[in-house]
Parts: C-alpha cells; sequence; structure tokens
C-alpha cells in the first residue's frame, strides 16, 4: 500500500500536514444537451467559467502558485487540451501552470481530480486544479462510440473486447436482466432522484456549489445569426412532477422488451466543475488553513465485464474502504452516479448502503450526466452535503464505460 494514504478512520479524520486538501469545489449548472442553457456553449467555454471562478473564491491565492490542472472530458477533439489550456491562459491562470486533459470516460472528473492528489502526495507539485468539462451537445453521438477500428478487434473472438463497444442502454439492460432489478424499482428510483433534486434545488441547496455562466442562446436554430444572452444559474434537467405512474408510461429506449427507458436512465447534459487542490502543509503557509473545506483520502479502481459496466461501483467501494481501512459504517454520504436506475439499484442493494443516504440532492437522473465533468460535480455536491448533514466521509464512485468503477473517499474539514 502506497505510504501516503492513512489506514483506519481514526488516522484519515486527523489533520496532517502532507494531506491532501480541497479549498473549492465549484461547478456550472448542468443542463440538457441540445435542448437546455448551454446547447450553443462550448465545454471549454464552461471550463473557463469555472476555472475564473476557482480564482474568484480563492482570492488570496496568488494564481502563480497553481502548479498542475487536469481536466476530464471524454468526447473534445483532440481531448479538449488545446481548447482547455487556451481557457485556463484565457482567465488569468499563468503559463507556468501545466495543464492536462483525462479520459477514464465517465469518471474522468474523479481521475483528475485524482491524478492531482496523486501529484501533491508525492510531492510532485504543491498546488493543482483537478475537474472536468463536457459538452455532449456538440460532441456526441459518433464520438461515443469508434467507428473506424483495427479488423482484428472487430471481429476479435475474445467477447471482452467485442462488448468493449457495447451500448451503454444494453449494459443497463444486462443488468437488470441478471441481478433481478424491476421496471417499477427504476422508475420508482427515478422519481426519488428527480424529487430529491427538485427539493434540494427549491431550498437552495446547490448555490453554494453553483457558477452562473452568462453565454449566447439561439432562439431559433434555423436562423443561427439570431442570438440573445442568458446567464444559466441552475440545472434545467430537474422534473419536480415525475412519479413512477408517470415514469411507467415511457417507453423502452434500448431494446423493445427492455426496462430501461430515458425517464429512468441519466441525462445527455452539458456541464463543467473544478476543485482546488494543495498540500495542508502548503496551505498553512499561504496563511489558507482556514479555507480549507476537505480533503481527498484515497482512490481506487476496478475493471469489471464490459457488458455490465454498470456494476463497477459494487466493485470498486469495497476495494476502496478495504485500502482506506474505513467501514461501510462509517460513510456518512454515498455519491453514486447514476448512470442508469438498474445499475444504481443493484450497487446499493450489493453493497447494502441505506438508499436515504445515496445522493440525498439527486444524481444523474435528475441532474445529468457531462461525461468529464460528473466527478468533479460529485464533489462539489458531496463537500456541502457532508458540512449540511454534520456528516465526516463521503464516498464518490460510479461507473465506467468498457467494464469498470471508480471511488474516492472524501472527509470534510
Amino acid at each position: 500500500m502506497a505510504g501516503f494514504i492513512q489506514k483506519g478512520a481514526k488516522n484519515i479524520l486527523q489533520k496532517n500536514p502532507n494531506d491532501v486538501v480541497f479549498l473549492s469545489a465549484l461547478r456550472t449548472p448542468v443542463t440538457r444537451a441540445k435542448k437546455g442553457g448551454f446547447k450553443d456553449a462550448y465545454d471549454h467555454e464552461l471550463l473557463a467559467h469555472v476555472l475564473k471562478a476557482t480564482l474568484a473564491a480563492n482570492p488570496n491565492l496568488d494564481p502563480n502558485f497553481i502548479n498542475d490542472i487536469q481536466i476530464g472530458t471524454v468526447l473534445s477533439e483532440l481531448g479538449g487540451s488545446k481548447a482547455g489550456r487556451m481557457a485556463a491562459c484565457h482567465v488569468g491562470y499563468p503559463e507556468t501552470a501545466a495543464f492536462q486533459t483525462v479520459n477514464r470516460a465517465c469518471s474522468s472528473g474523479l481521475a483528475a481530480i485524482t491524478g492531482i492528489a496523486h501529484s501533491i502526495a508525492v510531492g510532485q507539485i504543491d498546488v493543482g486544479i483537478g475537474g472536468g468539462m463536457e459538452s455532449m451537445t456538440r460532441n456526441y453521438g459518433s464520438r461515443a462510440i469508434p467507428t473506424q477500428l483495427w479488423d482484428e478487434l472487430r471481429e476479435s473472438p475474445v467477447k471482452d473486447a467485442k462488448d468493449c463497444i457495447m451500448s451503454m442502454g444494453i449494459t443497463a439492460e444486462n443488468v437488470a436482466e441478471r441481478y433481478g432489478v424491476s421496471r417499477a424499482d427504476q422508475d420508482a428510483f427515478a422519481a426519488r432522484s428527480h424529487q430529491k433534486a427538485a427539493k434540494a434545488q427549491k431550498e437552495g441547496l446547490f448555490d453554494k456549489e453553483i457558477v452562473p455562466v452568462t453565454t449566447r442562446w439561439h432562439p431559433n436554430p434555423e436562423a443561427p445569426e439570431t442570438t440573445e444572452e442568458i446567464t444559466v444559474t441552475k440545472d434545467d434537467g430537474i422534473r419536480p412532477s415525475s412519479s413512477p405512474e408517470s415514469l411507467a408510461k415511457m417507453k423502452p429506449a434500448f431494446k423493445p422488451d427492455g426496462t430501461a427507458t430515458a425517464g429512468n436512465s441519466s441525462q445527455v447534459s452539458d456541464g463543467a466543475a473544478a476543485a482546488l487542490m494543495m498540500r495542508r502543509s502548503t496551505a498553512s503557509a499561504l496563511g489558507l488553513e482556514k479555507d480549507i473545506i476537505g480533503k481527498w483520502a484515497g482512490t481506487q479502481v476496478v475493471g469489471c465485464k464490459p457488458d455490465e459496466m454498470g456494476i463497477g461501483p459494487a466493485l470498486a467501494i469495497p476495494k476502496l474502504l478495504d485500502y482506506t481501512g474505513v467501514s461501510k459504517d462509517e460513510v456518512g454520504v454515498w455519491e453514486i452516479n447514476e448512470a442508469f436506475a438498474s445499475q444504481a439499484i443493484h450497487c446499493v442493494r450489493t453493497l447494502g448502503i441505506d438508499e436515504g443516504l445515496v445522493n440525498p440532492k439527486g444524481g444523474a437522473i435528475a441532474l445529468g450526466h457531462p461525461l468529464g465533468a460528473t466527478g468533479a460535480r460529485q464533489l462539489a455536491a458531496l463537500l456541502p452535503e457532508l458540512k449540511r448533514q454534520g456528516r465526516e466521509m463521503g464516498v464518490i464512485s460510479m461507473c465506467i464505460g468498457t467494464g469498470m468503477g471508480m471511488a474516492s473517499l472524501i472527509v470534510r474539514e
């Protein structure tokens, strides 16, 4: 086990000079692809807003201390690295701050945060930013599944190899069939996600984590020269009126006799998020210790069968708990991505988690799943929720396309 990971809740909850800590975790609103507030925005435009807001939220930090920026993104051309680097420079980050995009599919945002955490933990850098961005409006489609493949892969006799490009919807159907998750249970779970998110939005629980974004809007797609300026302040995919009964009327989306629908699956979305991270001793030296809001306490990732990729959290979370020496009962809040209701339900059941502790402000079924940004969005949701509930530790986890799961342990300051 790596020496920089403290093991056991008692040790993890102690403050150590080498801790990797968070000083802010912010996100844009998440909006519906092709229909929502960011349908005419760029992924790197959203990133620029959240990176600028990160500087504004940390006015006592000289940007010249920021060593590296890692941003998760899945569908952008060339990984979005050039446009992302441009966005960072544009909003005031010095040329000395390195930049990298990260692509581990649905966990890309969490992978980027983990990458910065590892760099800080081993002494490679002192200060960094981890986050994610995605415009599924602009890039979802042919970039989601490769169309140009080496013939040996296309015709591979190895089932797992071919299953890596299986439709995610079919993997959700496989999980439902293999693990006995009914359509009624999926619709009920999806309705609860919308209801929790609607309640949280009404009560202003998202306000501290969301950065308002002013952008352009083309009201008439057939007349793109007609442009309005709008300011997006809220997630726009939440449907307060969703109920098991209304969702039960929706047709299967991926197979005629299936149970996964557009209503009990995650929404295709646009958004960005970013977290400022540093070593605790660095925060102390810079006079920023009072600004610490939490710390990263470890990450684990594991592979699984590609044709049931949704079970990933059920495998990654036990590995994380074993790695950190933390018991399931010591975790106060669980942010488990709702790629599909079937897989989220299966993971919660398999892990034996109280569903009341899972996604208390709703999940991706209600809020959306902007692929590269989701892990960082979950962090932005988790930290204030831990504080609100007076809980000490939380876990972020998600399934990953091609068959993987990832999980991180986060501690409230």
